[in-house]
């Protein structure tokens, strides 16, 4: 490909990529200057970054629809193999009593 190089940190492999971050990290503990969040400090910064992301009214009304989607989808699915009003029949039954139905709307032969 042209413009491509094979200079720089993005040609590396991922192995030699880790390779050099580990040794990195490892040297920023040695000389202190590294930063692990504690519980308290990693609970407030992810309070800040959904404050921040609930502003974009937009951008919450679409994730509230995709998740209206999934669960109405998820309730047309079957459960299990059985249609969801056979799996309520069979709620709180073990699998060797449960009884095997016909499909809903359709006699058994």
């Amino acid at each position: 490909m042209p413009g491509t190089s094979n200079r720089g940190f993005a040609s590396m492999n991922r192995e030699k990529q880790r390779e050099i971050a580990s040794k990195g990290g490892r040297a920023a503990h040695q000389k202190g200057t590294a930063h692990e969040f504690s519980s308290d400090e990693a609970r407030e910064a992810g309070r800040k970054g959904g404050q921040a992301v609930s502003r974009n009214r937009a951008h919450m009304a679409a994730i509230g629809r995709k998740g209206g989607m999934e669960s109405g989808a998820r309730a047309r699915t079957t459960i299990g193999g059985l249609q969801q009003g056979q799996a309520e029949q069979n709620l709180g039954q073990r699998p060797e009593q449960m009884e095997e139905l016909p499909p809903q709307g359709q006699e058994s032969i």
